[in-house]
């Protein structure tokens, strides 16, 4: 091949990856307001779980139709993916709402992002090879990041335990969400995908809410709209369009930008004092991030979760 057409093929790559980071970060800046939004509402955590769905809807379809993305007609066994992948956000939803308001701001981000470890892993097995050194450095900067981010306020105990296991509960189901969603963005455009998945969480998330009790319809709509456009529609939405470009790793630690914007709303509006490790735990997960976008791991690559059926 020419190397005019080598250069001319990459520029085109190279312009998706770029968009496909600022998606991510994008993504990950409107989903860590998310908990905030939660504790603002005036209704039951599960209920406020299916208002982020419900509210949604009609931008998601908004968005789909300007954006000319149809639905098209889909197989009996991505619709059984597409499910499995709403099922797995509406549970996620439910868990990490709860857990919210049952312990720390940090800590309800930190483990409610638990995928950021598990899909890395995941990825690697799948592909059945060792990480590459710039892979297990980033992903070590990553997890010590954290811990020093949480700093004095990771402290779990007795008064935090029963939120902290609910929230690590949302992450293992936020890492079945992403799969489902990366098996089935080969064949779906984002919109139409983000648009599925969110309907086939409004029943179970409304049945929940319903047996558990508590109130349903909201006093004030400001917070919940603000919680459905912000995580929903921007945060979810740039984060499926991230996925269709880019490797699990690189979502994976995407993810813990969460848990530093999260301490530094946590520091502003309840007090939340950022010390020396929360910002040393930040330089970590930036140090992290680039160190992965510099490495090979910057193009997406074909693994067992993403592939086509």
């Amino acid at each position: 091949m020419h190397p005019d057409d080598e250069t001319r093929f990459a520029a085109p790559r190279e312009s998706a990856s770029v968009r496909g980071y600022a998606a991510m970060v994008g993504g990950n800046i409107a989903l860590a307001f998310g908990p905030w939004m939660v504790r603002l509402t005036d209704v039951s955590p599960l209920a406020s779980g299916f208002w982020r769905l419900a509210l949604a809807v009609p931008f998601l379809l908004l968005l789909a139709r300007l954006a000319r993305q149809p639905i098209p007609r889909l197989s009996p066994s991505m619709l059984g993916v597409v499910a499995i992948g709403g099922l797995c956000f509406a549970a996620d939803l439910g868990a990490w709402h709860m857990g919210i308001l049952h312990t720390k701001l940090a800590n309800a981000t930190l483990f409610g992002n638990f995928a950021s470890f598990l899909l890395p892993v995941i990825a690697l097995i799948s592909a059945r090879r060792r990480p590459e050194l710039a892979q297990a450095t980033a992903l070590l900067l990553a997890m010590a990041g954290t811990m020093l981010l949480l700093g004095r306020s990771y402290d779990v105990d007795r008064r935090y335990l029963t939120g902290d296991l609910l929230c690590i509960l949302a992450g293992v189901l936020y890492t079945g969400y992403l799969l489902a969603m990366g098996r089935a963005r080969g064949l779906l455009q984002p919109i139409p995908l983000l648009l599925i998945s969110t309907i086939a969480g409004l029943a179970p998330l409304l049945f929940f809410a319903w047996i558990a009790g508590g109130k349903i319809l909201p006093d004030a709509w400001g917070p919940l709209i603000l919680l459905a456009l912000g995580s929903q529609v921007i945060g979810q939405g740039l984060m499926v369009y991230a996925i269709g470009h880019l490797p699990p790793l690189v979502i994976g630690l995407g993810l813990l930008i969460q848990p530093f914007i999260s301490a530094l709303i946590g520091s502003l509006r309840y007090g939340e004092r950022l010390g020396l490790l929360d910002i040393l735990g930040g330089l970590a997960i930036c140090a992290a991030l680039v160190l992965v976008r510099s490495g090979k791991s910057g193009a997406p690559e074909r693994v067992a979760v993403e592939a086509t059926p």
